[in-house]
């Protein structure tokens, strides 16, 4: 197949090579025929972008326009004036996020495109020959695009991210509260599970206000502690030092802070998720019955059932499968969205995810077979619905820890991932029920598969 690159029967002179914005001349066989006529491709940047048009359009196809709004519209305005109705780009940074939806909201098709599609080729470090390189990579049908939610779904996934990030501060200041408190030598982890519960709140926040009586500090813990009050008056003994206090009761403030904005962002996420179109009418087919062991309240959010709105919107429970909640079916609600079909199957689908062998192979040998690495939130969220799967008594289970013997915790969380990722596409795609095998049945077919194996 003839190669794209620059014609190097021509000689190029040191002064040509030196020019910033000399443009390389980019070799195509006569016999490719163009896929996207009317492409145009955007090298983003945070200060500036280089717009380059069909080359039919003008004479001169490329320009160069800032980043304000206004030179956003004019980048619009000036594609439809040459005729371009597709548009390319590189994911750079967060750079691309407000020029994407200025074109997608003018009607452009417009697509995502990975650096390690248009950077393999080695010479075009200039932006103006990088948007000429786009543009005419994408003419010839070379680039594919990435998986982007439609609108809606990002809105939600925005608020979710963010909700993400918020957690993350809250834990920062748990973590403060507890080494403020072990400084003190007041050993409350060892009499409590979660210091950030209630009973451990409880306790925090009498200290901030001056209590130091361990009597009454130990009178505030729930009756649901195992630990005796004696073991829990021993623990609440300790040097009150007066920078240590401060320490706490900053950590203290900024915990509640971040409690209340986490729980405005919950009642935000419950509205937006309720503006999203469902699928099935729960009237005509009734949500199924929650899982065994399941609480009510970990499914609310902002005052909200979400196991209920994520039936609607997904068209199947998702939180029947074992070790799928609330906040994992949002995270595929916003990441993936409710319809799969962007995907051709379920390998495509553990593809994207990154949970599936990638193998290289050279010569007829496998070089390596580990799994690439992704930075999807997705793929995330299914590791860490995997890992909770350790002692549950079902065939999920069962899965997790055969496969965490067989091949080590990672490759044993990544694997059951795999099935959590196959399970879900299945679902998503043909509307099925989630059926749980339990413990019993799935070991009694494991065995039946090795004897079978062995004969």
């Amino acid at each position: 197949m003839p190669l794209l690159g620059r014609n190097h029967n021509q000689p190029m002179s040191k002064k040509t090579s030196k020019r910033k914005h000399q443009s390389k001349n980019i070799v195509i066989a006569p016999d490719w025929e163009p896929v996207n006529a009317h492409a145009a491709g955007v090298d983003i940047g945070s200060r500036e972008h280089w717009v380059c048009a069909p080359q039919q359009a003008t004479g001169s196809n490329v320009r160069q326009f800032g980043t304000f709004t206004a030179d956003l519209e004019a980048i619009a305005d000036w594609l439809k004036a040459c005729g371009a109705t597709s548009v390319a780009m590189e994911a750079t940074g967060v750079y691309w996020i407000p020029l994407f939806q200025v074109l997608e909201r003018c009607g452009f098709q417009v697509i995502l495109v990975n650096a390690r599609q248009t950077k393999n080729v080695a010479g075009r470090k200039s932006d103006v020959q990088d948007c000429q390189w786009i543009q005419r990579l994408h003419t010839y049908g070379l680039l594919q695009g990435s998986f982007r939610p439609e609108d809606p779904y990002c809105v939600l996934r925005t608020y979710l991210r963010y909700r993400d990030e918020l957690v993350g501060a809250r834990s920062t200041q748990c973590q403060h509260m507890q080494k403020a408190l072990q400084q003190m030598n007041i050993q409350l982890t060892q009499v409590l599970s979660d210091v950030a519960g209630v009973s451990g709140l409880a306790i925090i926040g009498a200290i901030v206000g001056g209590q130091r009586d361990p009597v009454q500090l130990a009178a505030m813990v729930h009756r649901s502690v195992r630990a005796s009050a004696a073991t829990i008056q021993q623990a609440l003994k300790g040097d009150y030092r007066e920078e240590h206090l401060f320490v706490l009761r900053q950590a203290y403030e900024l915990y509640q802070t971040y409690d209340g904005k986490i729980n405005g962002c919950d009642e935000q996420i419950a509205r937006e998720t309720a503006n999203l179109p469902g699928r099935v009418d729960p009237t005509l087919k009734p949500l199924p019955a929650r899982k065994e062991g399941r609480k009510p309240f970990l499914d609310k959010m902002g005052g909200q059932d979400m196991r209920q709105r994520l039936y609607e919107k997904f068209g199947v429970d998702l939180t029947a499968i074992e070790g799928i909640g609330v906040l994992t079916g949002l995270v595929l609600l916003t990441e993936v969205g409710p319809n799969v079909s962007r995907f051709k199957s379920e390998k495509h689908f553990c593809s994207w995810l990154g949970l599936c062998p990638d193998n290289r192979i050279s010569g007829g040998k496998v070089l390596s077979s580990k799994t690439r690495r992704v930075v999807n939130r997705a793929t995330d969220a299914l590791r860490m619905a995997a890992s909770t799967l350790e002692r549950s008594q079902s065939a999920l289970g069962g899965f997790y820890r055969r496969m965490k013997a067989r091949l080590g915790a990672a490759e044993g969380v990544t694997a059951t991932a795999h099935k959590l990722a196959r399970i879900i596409y299945r679902l998503i795609k043909h509307g099925e029920t989630y059926v749980r095998q339990g413990m019993e049945d799935y070991e009694k077919k494991f065995r039946e598969r090795k004897l079978n194996a062995l004969k």
